[in-house]
C-alpha cells in the first residue's frame, strides 16, 4: 500500500521478479516516440485506474472534476488492492498497447518499471506539467532517466516518534538518538523500534540508513549498483550495529508497521520509525498509553537530520490514449491546491508543498510540520525498472547482516551482485 506504508511482503514482490524483467526491454524506440506524439491534442471521456484500497480518497476528487467538465467525464477502474495485482493488470492490458486506462496511479516504485518499457507518456511538450510547487523527492520518484513520466499525487515519509516524558527534546543526529538510550533504559522500556521483518519495510529501514550516511543503492540509470562506497557502508553498519548491540532491539526483525504501531502505543519503547498515521493512533486511541506524552520529528542520519524513504502515488498518463490532453488536465486538477488540501483533510499527504504551512491544517494535524521537514530532505526508493528484484536483493542481504550471517561488506557485495544480476 502506497499511503500508510504497509507493503508488500517478499515472497509477493519475489514472484513478481522474472515477469517483470521479462517484460523490461519490450518497449522504446521510434514506435514509442511515434506513439507518444499521437493524440497529445485529444479531448474526451477517459478512464482513471488505481488499487481499490485508496479509491475512496479520489471519488469526491472525480465526482467534482465532472461536474465541472461534462464532456471530458472521468471513470474510475478499481485495480486490486495490493500492489503485485495493480502491476499485473496494467501491465497486460499495456503489453497488448490497450488504451483502456487513459491515467492509472502507480506506487512510487513501479513507474520507473512502466516508463521503460514505453508505456507512459513523457510529461513534457503538449503534455508539461508544472511542478514547481510540488515536494522535489516525490517528483523525483516520478523521473526516470531524466524524464518525467509522472505526476505526483500524494506522497509520505517516516517520522522519528520520541516520548517527551523520558527525551523532552529530539536527538539531533544518530549519535546523540544513541547516548540518548540510557534514559531508555533508566526506564525499562526499548530505545529505538522499527520495521526489520524480511518484507519491504526492510527495504525501507535499510534505505534509509544508507540514504542517510549518504549513500545510494543504484545510479541514475537505475541498475548499475552504486554500493561499493564508504556512506553506504557506514549506513548500513550503523543499521547492523544497532540491532546487534541493542539499540534496535532483536523483535523488530518480526515487526511490520502494525507491530511497531502497537508497541509505541503501550509504552515499550522511547523512540520509534514508523509512517504519520502512527501519531493518530497514539494521541487519540483510547488504548494508548501515550497519549499526550510524544513528539515528532524527521528521522536522524550521520550528521543532523535523515533522508526518509518515500511512499505514496505517481499517476500517469497512457502512452496509448486517445485524449491525452484531458489526461494533462486532469493530473493538473489533482495537484490543485482545493484537491491538495481535501487529501491533507483525509490524513492523505499532500505532494504540494505549501499545503504543509497552513496553520488550521497544523492545529488539527500537528505533525504537518515534521512532515515537511522530513519530505523536503527525502528520498525515492531506488527508482528502477527492476524494483522487486533491487528491493529483494536489500531485503535478504540486510537481514543476512543483522543475523550476523554475513558481515556488512559481504552483505553489499551479494547485494550488488543480485542486483546487477536483475538487470542483465
Amino acid at each position: 500500500m502506497a499511503v500508510h506504508g504497509r507493503f508488500l511482503k517478499a515472497a509477493a514482490a519475489a514472484s513478481m521478479v522474472a515477469v517483470l524483467t521479462a517484460a523490461c526491454g519490450n518497449g522504446g524506440g521510434d514506435d514509442s516516440d511515434e506513439q507518444a506524439e499521437a493524440g497529445t491534442s485529444g479531448v474526451g471521456p477517459i478512464t482513471f485506474a488505481m488499487g481499490s484500497n485508496d479509491t475512496d480518497k479520489l471519488r469526491p476528487v472525480i465526482e467534482q472534476w465532472n461536474a465541472e467538465n461534462p464532456d471530458q467525464e472521468v471513470t474510475l477502474r478499481e485495480l486490486p488492492a495490493e500492489q503485485d495485482g495493480q502491476r499485473d493488470t496494467l501491465t497486460q492490458s499495456l503489453q497488448t498497447e490497450s488504451g483502456e486506462y487513459d491515467v492509472f496511479a502507480l506506487d512510487v516504485t513501479d513507474t520507473a518499471y512502466f516508463a521503460a518499457n514505453g508505456w507512459l507518456q513523457p510529461i513534457e511538450g503538449d503534455t508539461e506539467v508544472d511542478t514547481s510547487g510540488l515536494i522535489e523527492a516525490a517528483v523525483d520518484s516520478a523521473t526516470y532517466n531524466g524524464t518525467l513520466y509522472g505526476i505526483p499525487q500524494n506522497t509520505n515519509a517516516q517520522l522519528l516518534y520520541y516520548r517527551t516524558d523520558l527525551q523532552p527534546e529530539a536527538p539531533a543526529n544518530w549519535d546523540a538518538l544513541v547516548a540518548s538510550c540510557e534514559a531508555a533504559e533508566g526506564a525499562d522500556v526499548d530505545c529505538l523500534q522499527t520495521q526489520l521483518s524480511l518484507y519491504e519495510g526492510l527495504t525501507v529501514a535499510a534505505t534509509q540508513f544508507i540514504h542517510s550516511w549518504g549513500g545510494q543503492v543504484v545510479g541514475d540509470d537505475g541498475q548499475t549498483p552504486e554500493l561499493d562506497t564508504d556512506q553506504a557502508r557506514a549506513g548500513l553498519t550503523a543499521l547492523v550495529d544497532a540491532y546487534q548491540n541493542g539499540v534496535i532491539p532483536p523483535q523488530t526483525d518480526a515487526f511490520t508497521e502494525e507491530e511497531t504501531a502497537q508497541a509505541f502505543l503501550a509504552g515499550e519503547t522511547m523512540y520509534s520509525y514508523n509512517w504519520p498515521y502512527m501519531y493518530e493512533s497514539g494521541q487519540s486511541d483510547p488504548t494508548s498509553q501515550v497519549q499526550g506524552r510524544f513528539e515528532v520529528a524527521p528521522i536522524v542520519g550521520q550528521d543532523g537530520a535523515g533522508r526518509s524513504t518515500l511512499g505514496g502515488y505517481n499517476n500517469a498518463i497512457n502512452v496509448f490514449s486517445e485524449n491525452k490532453a484531458t489526461a494533462q488536465a486532469f493530473l493538473e486538477f489533482i495537484i490543485s491546491e482545493d484537491v491538495q488540501m481535501g487529501f491533507a483533510e483525509q490524513s492523505f499527504p499532500p505532494v504540494l508543498s505549501s499545503i504543509y504551512d497552513d496553520e488550521a491544517l497544523q492545529q488539527e494535524f500537528p505533525y504537518m510540520p515534521a512532515l515537511k521537514a522530513a519530505l523536503e530532505n527525502a528520498e525515492p526508493r531506488p527508482v528502477t525498472p527492476y524494483y522487486p528484484a533491487v528491493s529483494k536483493a536489500i531485503q535478504d542481504n540486510t537481514f543476512a547482516a543483522l543475523r550476523g550471517e554475513k558481515n556488512v561488506e559481504q552483505a553489499l557485495t551479494d547485494m550488488s551482485a543480485a542486483i546487477d544480476q536483475a538487470a542483465q
